[in-house]
């Protein structure tokens, strides 16, 4: 479940670049070293989706704030 709703993530945020897309390669990368390292390579999967899901939770504060400051001033 986890797995299909970073990649519906992916999928919202399609257009150029963000830290959707940052997270989820660094999250692949060290889910990479994590899975070779444990033999583990459902670890690659879930270490995917937290770095989708973190780099999500960073584009919506980038967004959130933009539209706060612009308001402001």
């Amino acid at each position: 479940m986890i797995k299909a709703l970073a990649i519906i993530l992916l999928f919202l945020h399609w257009r150029g670049p963000n830290a959707v897309w940052g997270g989820a390669t660094l999250g692949l990368i060290v889910g990479i070293i994590i899975a070779i390292i444990s033999k583990d390579w459902n670890r690659l999967l879930f270490s995917f989706a937290i770095g989708t899901f973190i780099g999500t939770f960073f584009e919506w504060i980038g967004r959130i704030a933009s539209k706060l400051f612009h308001k402001q001033g």
